[in-house]
């Protein structure tokens, strides 16, 4: 892969990389950090990339990366309160439940879920992304559609 053509599947790539380090981090500085780190290590590191075809699962990895390092520096996870979609996402309905129950879940298990649900990821790209067997994620998914469903439930009654 050449410069050009990560430049362009970063840019295409955009709401992907700010979901997934929203989803981690709590201030729209500590992903714009997370996200412009990312880029500086694909650009210096594309020589590590063997396969074309997994770039973009290979920059959300990096990402991942970079959120996990600024959250060991001492930043504190995202509270889904102070999540705000891009500008471009309307909102018709009021999903704070569902946010609150997400943001209840822990850290592992939460990224699965936005990974799979929201980004779109297939369960084999969620367990290459996250370093982890297709049964992990299979089992994280499982584990937090039930956790919310319970969730949700008492928060109906």
């Amino acid at each position: 892969m050449k410069k050009e053509q990560l430049g362009q599947l970063i840019l295409a790539s955009e709401e992907t990389l700010y979901h997934v380090a929203k989803s981690l981090l709590a201030s729209d500085a500590d992903c714009a950090d997370a996200i412009q780190e990312a880029i500086v290590k694909a650009f210096t590191n594309l020589h590590t990339l063997r396969q074309d075809s997994y770039a973009r699962t290979w920059l959300v990895r990096i990402l991942i990366n970079e959120c996990y390092a600024l959250m060991r520096r001492g930043k504190r996870l995202v509270s889904l309160e102070e999540y705000q979609y891009p500008e471009t996402a309307q909102e018709t309905e009021d999903y704070s439940d569902l946010y609150e129950a997400v943001r209840r879940l822990p850290p592992d298990v939460r990224i699965c879920i936005i990974l799979y649900y929201l980004e779109g990821y297939s369960v084999k790209e969620t367990a290459k992304i996250l370093k982890i067997t297709e049964s992990a994620v299979k089992n994280r998914l499982a584990r937090a559609r039930t956790r919310m469903r319970r969730e949700l439930e008492q928060a109906a009654t």
